[in-house]
């Protein structure tokens, strides 16, 4: 069997400006980010969190048990029912600061684990 050529990881250099800089390339809006793909993401404040607005995370579930959520700038309560959503498919979920979701999913990668971000543009 051959080795293959590892794929490049989406890690954060950037945030803010309405934005970020991801493996050398500016995303504007807010993203939803594995660690080889990059999706816009119609999500402009935690108001339009819903469990629908997280379907590319729960049809990647095979791919995915942990849930990193950027809120922003500020951090409220995640609603128990979006927790619920996310943990029937396996996912649990972790809301910070988008910043502090940025620099945890760079260490999340670095150590291999299956997580996802989802990030919301400040």
């Amino acid at each position: 069997m051959a080795d293959q050529e590892p794929r490049p990881r989406k890690v954060v250099t950037a945030y803010g400006d309405g934005g970020f800089r991801i493996a050398g390339e500016r995303h504007e809006g807010s993203i939803i980010l594995f660690p080889e793909r990059v999706l816009a993401w119609p999500v402009a404040a935690m108001a339009d969190l819903t469990a629908k607005s997280l379907v590319d995370v729960t049809s990647a579930a095979a791919d995915v048990d942990l849930l990193l959520l950027g809120c922003g700038k500020e951090v409220p309560i995640v609603p128990q029912a979006l927790r619920d959503a996310l943990k029937s498919h396996g996912i649990v979920i972790d809301a910070m600061e988008t910043g502090a979701a940025c620099r945890t999913f760079s260490i999340l990668l670095t150590e291999g684990r299956a997580a996802a971000a989802a990030l919301i543009a400040i």
